[in-house]
């Protein structure tokens, strides 16, 4: 059994779980389940900002722990100030170190789009993620069905949550592309093997239809990716690890993004 296979066989078992201890009726109470949500399409899409989703990740299976020590108030609020455009809080506990309680301190200092990064394998994730402060759920092609993608992105955008659908080849794209869909992120790591290229993010461009904001996901260690992708119409980056592999994630994105900015201005 390969590593994603592991990780929706626990996340069905740990969703069940959640079910019998939380059921939809106490989440439906949470402060958060009735608030207006903030859109991360629109915020990817700002000028003033940097098209960057800052990611808060504890560990991960292709690496291990990255950084045990993090701390969710500073880093999510310096990433903001640092100029991202968005938050993606991981809250897979098991096999990335996260929880629900990230994203809800997150949620609590900031007023941005928060993505729940997560593997959603049930429709009660997306009422659970509503009920802890999120304002976007990513599904993910690779372990969904076409009519489970369409399903869950048709409850998500019935709550006010946008959806951002992962793909990795043309095939998981033409098999799941949906109206309902806002965002598409290209991930350049292969879920299955870990291995990465931006050629992912390059060959598959051409093949999303302009109605979506694209998304270029895993792999970018430098300005100068960026600024390649945006020539091939991406408009958001997904990053996570090149941050949180330093002490302080929110001083390395800090940095990151004046490099980003330095570099466009030269070439505009």
């Amino acid at each position: 059994m390969n590593i994603l296979n592991q990780i929706i066989e626990h996340k069905r078992k740990e969703v069940a779980e959640q079910k019998s201890l939380y059921p939809t009726k106490l989440l439906e109470q949470s402060i958060y389940f009735g608030s207006p949500t903030v859109s991360l399409k629109k915020y990817i899409q700002r000028s003033d900002k940097s098209g960057i989703i800052a990611e808060i990740k504890r560990k991960s299976p292709s690496r291990g722990m990255i950084n045990n020590s993090v701390s969710v108030e500073r880093t999510s609020i310096g990433y903001m100030q640092a100029g991202a455009s968005a938050l993606s809080v991981l809250t897979d506990r098991e096999f990335f170190g996260g929880s629900n309680d990230d994203l809800t301190i997150a949620r609590k200092f900031n007023f941005c789009p928060i993505l729940r990064k997560d593997f959603t394998v049930d429709e009660y994730q997306i009422i659970e993620a509503k009920s802890i402060g999120a304002d976007a759920i990513l599904l993910i092609a690779a372990v969904l069905s076409p009519f489970e993608i369409r399903q869950f992105a048709i409850q998500a955008k019935q709550m006010g949550l946008e959806v951002l659908l992962e793909v990795h080849s043309l095939e998981e794209l033409k098999c799941s592309i949906t109206d309902e869909i806002d965002l598409i992120g290209v991930n350049n790591r292969d879920l299955q093997s870990f291995n990465v290229s931006l050629d992912v993010s390059r060959d598959l461009a051409t093949h999303i239809p302009n109605s979506f904001v694209k998304v270029s996901e895993s792999g970018i260690e430098s300005p100068e990716a960026i600024v390649e992708l945006k020539k091939f119409g991406y408009e958001g980056f997904l990053m996570g690890q090149n941050f949180m592999q330093h002490n302080r994630p929110e001083e390395a994105a800090k940095e990151f993004v004046r490099q980003l900015k330095r570099l466009e201005d030269v070439r505009s």
